[in-house]
């Protein structure tokens, strides 16, 4: 059983702006989240789309705030435990023991809980169910890795239409495939898609996806058409995700719905367990990343001095410190 000052479930931006406020409070910290990279909802679902909420940015987009997070946080070295839940939590002599998917065990000085919507997967696409090989992914934390590809895209909502609007000047060819003639994307992106070189195929689906090692083509069916066979590199399945708050649910967490109800502190009803983001409730209670920041560092001031009770609940400016 490792021991770490804080640990933070959840990666997204304001878990990642905490593991920044942890660091400048000189305490260690883990960040645990459940995809494969950080950035939470805002990779898999938003990177290319501009935010224009977040103090400081008249516009940025998604991945860049995410990068410009882990950048901040960077100097005082958060340890990243992707691909990976937090499943269970027991306490020893006082202070919460985190038992994560893998098995491995941490002994925290406090747990910070910035799970966004909870924890979320991706819906699947039918026809992948039995390919076993790589090219099939449901979001793209790097554009450059499909640069030259032949790409297809399933799904006709928001994150669909940013995917393809985003990935036609590098990719080698963009097709998106629709089950249905209308679009839940917003109309100035999907009329800003049908005038590049993506192609569209509406009341259509994937009906099987072709290759061993790696994909090579797949099948197009359209209703009351003949299927087609194109070449694929890479399907991007943008069909959405299911979220629910996985096995926080069951810690005995005071909760309202799928938020985790908070103090002024951030505190929850657990001891040494705190909630920022998202993922919170309490009265007058907005859910902006901008809104996220604030709770992080209130959450983060209050767990320090939980941790150490001689430490003072504000540590100063940054400005003053360096």
């Amino acid at each position: 059983m490792r021991e770490i000052d804080v640990a933070i479930i959840g990666a997204g931006p304001s878990g990642l702006f905490a593991a920044y406020y942890a660091g400048f409070r000189g305490l260690s910290v883990a960040l645990i989240d459940n995809l494969p990279e950080p950035g939470g909802q805002v990779t898999a679902m938003y990177p290319e789309k501009q935010i224009y909420d977040v103090g400081g940015f008249p516009a940025i987009k998604g991945r860049e705030l995410v990068a410009n997070l882990v950048e901040q946080a960077a100097p005082f070295r958060p340890e990243y435990i992707l691909d990976t839940r937090a499943d269970q939590l027991s306490y020893a002599d006082g202070q919460p023991v985190l038992t994560l998917s893998t098995g491995e065990r941490l002994r925290c000085g406090a747990v910070l809980i910035t799970g966004g919507m909870g924890s979320f997967k991706p819906r699947p696409l039918p026809a992948a169910e039995t390919f076993a090989g790589t090219g099939l992914v449901f979001f793209v934390p790097h554009l450059a890795d499909l640069a030259g590809q032949d790409v297809l895209i399933v799904g006709g909502g928001d994150s669909a239409f940013d995917w393809a609007l985003a990935l036609e000047p590098l990719a080698k060819s963009v097709t998106l495939v629709h089950r249905r003639d209308r679009f839940r994307a917003h109309a100035a992106t999907v009329a800003r898609v049908q005038d590049l070189s993506v192609r569209i195929v509406v009341n259509a689906e994937v009906a099987k996806i072709h290759g061993e090692d790696a994909i090579t083509h797949a099948d197009i069916a359209v209703k009351g058409g003949e299927t087609e066979t194109i070449p694929v590199d890479t399907v991007v399945a943008a069909l959405g995700f299911t979220a629910d708050l996985g096995p926080l649910a069951d810690w005995g967490l005071d909760l309202d719905r799928r938020h985790v109800k908070v103090d002024s502190t951030m505190a929850t009803n657990l001891p040494r367990v705190f909630a920022a983001g998202d993922i919170t409730e309490y009265p007058g209670k907005v859910r902006l990343i901008a809104t996220g920041f604030g709770e992080a560092a209130t959450a983060v001031n209050n767990a320090a001095v939980v941790i150490d009770p001689a430490a003072h609940l504000f540590p100063g400016h940054s400005s003053d410190n360096g």
